[in-house]
């Protein structure tokens, strides 16, 4: 997804109390305000009022974040009180890192502006959800990890702003094979399978200023191993299963504003049995792209015609495991693709990138390489992209 809702960082109820925490902050510290009877060092940027210098921090790359927080003890503040992430939504000053495991060793960040690999902290959970199947969803500031423990299903998440993992709130309905997609700091899941096995078709919003959950209206058919997206800001849930024999072709649409689920029938051909991973697709600039894993190709959804047409290949090979060990995501403009491959010299993950504005040269994709990480296999289990 990249349609980013463009949100006023004092409307949520976590970003107002960063707000108040810094402007209380300012006035036990002292704030500039242009006149010279403060210390120099009450200026987060000499000779700039103190409003137009966080708007300046603002666009300060987030890999920097880091070394700012280590000049004195106000900018320290700054940083861990999450307020410039706030304005950083509020100016569109976004960047995109990309979250990804490819083994029980821990989470791996990329950082595709400086190029930067990053190891996140150990994931304190059992054992049991260590090695389970889990599902990952990037919002907001937030990576959600949905797994399961020894008797029950877990969700873990890691706050980029804290640098840390802890036990989210569980959803109302716990489930897993679901589909789900992230707008700003709100994410829905929906469909999937419960503990006993059950479809669903229920749904829910996840408001990541809250850290809470709320049901949402039932979908018209329950489904699972389904994929979501947000596109033109309504939520789109397509293909999937019903049953362990019934392959679904078509497409449901949810509406934010009058909370209600349309059928669209034959939106997405391409069926998924049981043993086939979920539809891989992304958003880029509203337009919607899958990947049809039996022949490696990337095709374009045309909204008008609910139709779908061919692009070119992927960089890596999809049919050899049905699917599964790949990513297909949206990253900013352009499209990702997350994939292991083999070379004489050894094992890596290859992080492939296209812009779709670039076009297509006589049915070939121009793929380029953005990353490459070594000695971590060769499946992909799990990749989440953040933009914030």
């Amino acid at each position: 997804m990249t349609k980013k809702a463009c949100l006023d960082f004092s409307s949520s109820e976590e970003d107002e109390e960063r707000v108040n925490n810094f402007l209380e902050m300012n006035r036990r510290e002292g704030v500039n305000d242009g006149f010279s009877r403060h210390r120099p060092n009450d200026s987060l940027l000499p000779g700039l009022v103190d409003d137009v210098a966080l708007n300046c921090l603002a666009w300060v790359s987030r890999s920097d974040y880091a070394s700012l927080s280590c000049i004195n003890k106000r900018y320290n503040k700054l940083i861990n009180s999450g307020y410039l992430f706030g304005l950083r939504k509020q100016l569109g000053a976004l960047e995109q890192l990309v979250y990804l495991v490819c083994d029980p060793r821990g989470w791996e960040a990329f950082d595709p502006k400086i190029n930067r690999w990053i190891t996140l902290p150990k994931m304190p959970c059992d054992e049991c959800f260590n090695h389970a199947d889990k599902e990952s969803l990037a919002v907001g500031c937030e990576l959600l990890v949905f797994g399961r423990e020894l008797m029950e299903f877990a969700i873990w998440k890691y706050n980029l702003i804290r640098r840390g993992w802890v036990k989210c709130q569980g959803m109302n309905r716990s489930r897993c094979l679901f589909g789900s997609s992230s707008l700003g700091s709100i994410a829905i899941v929906a469909g999937g399978t419960d503990g006993f096995g059950k479809v669903l078709k229920s749904a829910e919003l996840y408001d990541s200023s809250s850290g809470s959950w709320e049901l949402l209206p039932n979908m018209h058919t329950p489904r699972r191993l389904c994929s979501g997206f947000f596109m033109d800001d309504k939520f789109y849930v397509i293909g999937g299963m019903s049953s362990p024999t019934v392959s679904l072709t078509c497409g449901e649409e949810y509406d934010l504003n009058t909370r209600t689920w349309q059928k669209i029938e034959g939106m997405y051909p391409y069926v998924n049995g049981a043993s086939q991973a979920p539809p891989l697709v992304a958003v880029v600039d509203n337009q919607l792209y899958a990947v049809e894993h039996l022949t490696n190709m990337v095709r374009k959804y045309d909204k008008e015609k609910n139709t779908w047409s061919e692009l070119g290949r992927l960089p890596v090979r999809a049919d050899s495991s049905n699917g599964w060990g790949l990513a297909f995501k949206a990253c900013g403009d352009k499209l990702l693709v997350v994939g292991g491959q083999r070379a004489p010299e050894g094992e890596a993950i290859v992080l492939n990138s296209w812009c779709p504005k670039s076009g297509v040269n006589n049915g070939t994709i121009d793929w380029q390489v953005l990353g490459v990480k070594e000695h971590i296999g060769v499946f992909v289990y799990n990749c989440a992209v953040m933009c914030c």
